[in-house]
């Protein structure tokens, strides 16, 4: 993964964009999916298309995303493209912003929501991928630097493993989540 497929959020403001439920989910499918018209997330997310556009706007502002003009086939359509692929911050570098406790707050809901879905709906999957999907979790001995060598780490595996498969036959969609978090020794 380049530096340039990764964006550190340090401005509030940024990270107020992207935490909003809908605002995500609207990376996701861009992420996803690829590009795509105003319209077109509209209908993949039962929003009108007005409350689209000004999301869109909202995120263009903070450079989340942009705009791909050369995928319009007139002046009247507009196209939006993600900026970067990965985002990632850090809630130290936001000391005392009840944003960035609000942003955290948001995103271990949205992935809580994710994984509860999956359990509620894993029965209908295809065998090979209910034997597939897990959970773990461990406590280690880390210093801040050791702790930051295996954020850079996974970040990497993660690219790695992003970047291998287009869709297609026998590829889904799969949601990872990582988070590491100091507890200062209490198990």
């Amino acid at each position: 993964m380049s530096e340039k497929d990764i964006r550190d959020i340090r401005d509030s403001k940024v990270l107020a964009a992207v935490s909003h439920p809908l605002r995500r989910r609207l990376m996701e499918l861009l992420h996803l999916d690829g590009p795509a018209t105003a319209s077109m997330l509209a209908g993949k997310t039962d929003q009108a298309v007005g409350n689209i556009s000004h999301h869109m706007k909202v995120l263009a502002a903070a450079e989340l995303v942009e705009e791909a003009p050369e995928l319009a086939r007139d002046q009247r359509e507009r196209w939006w493209k993600r900026s970067v692929k990965t985002l990632r911050w850090a809630s130290a570098d936001f000391p005392d912003d009840p944003i960035a406790e609000a942003a955290e707050v948001l995103t271990l809901d949205h992935q809580t929501a994710i994984a509860r879905e999956w359990i509620a709906t894993r029965e209908t999957y295809p065998p090979q991928w209910r034997g597939v999907a897990f959970s773990t979790d461990t406590w280690m001995r880390l210093s801040a630097a050791e702790l930051e060598e295996l954020n850079e780490r996974v970040l990497l595996l993660l690219a790695d493993f992003e970047n291998r498969a287009e869709p297609g036959d026998g590829v889904e969609r799969h949601a990872v989540f990582f988070a590491a978090r100091a507890s200062l020794g209490k198990p």
